[in-house]
């Protein structure tokens, strides 16, 4: 009886398991932090992409632009959000690379964050005049 009653009980549990569904992501609005001063570029390509984000998540997406020290308070900021998926960061060779080549960081670029996609991408070329370089 004892077996029975056990059985009964595990497949009760299973089953109670089996129908539990996790819960729609996203269920809220998510924040994606910009690490520069609001009107600049990297602020301009957060609010296009967060137009399309919202229009087809269905969510608000939050713009919150923290400035300063190069993009560290801004990228650490995100660091220390919940990592539940709400707390989007811009990032970008400065703020990503750079820094923590110049400054000890209070976060772990390569731990703290996981790349999500590549927005834009900014090719950097060197000229100068014919004469300089004969010719």
């Amino acid at each position: 009886m004892k077996k029975l009653f056990l059985g009964v009980v595990i497949a009760a549990a299973l089953h109670t398991l089996g129908s539990a569904s996790a819960q729609t992501y996203p269920s809220r609005p998510i924040t994606m932090v910009v690490p520069f001063a609001a009107g600049g570029p990297t602020d301009r390509i957060g609010r296009i992409v967060a137009e399309g984000m919202r229009a087809s998540l269905g969510q608000p997406i939050v713009i919150e632009d923290v400035t300063g020290a190069s993009g560290t308070i801004g990228v650490g900021r995100a660091a220390r959000a919940a990592p539940d998926g709400y707390t989007l960061s811009m990032g970008m060779w400065a703020t990503h690379v750079l820094n923590g080549a110049v400054f000890t960081l209070a976060y772990d670029v390569l731990n703290d964050f996981e790349p999500i996609a590549l927005l834009t991408s900014n090719p950097q070329l060197i000229v100068a005049k014919k004469a300089v370089t004969g010719g």
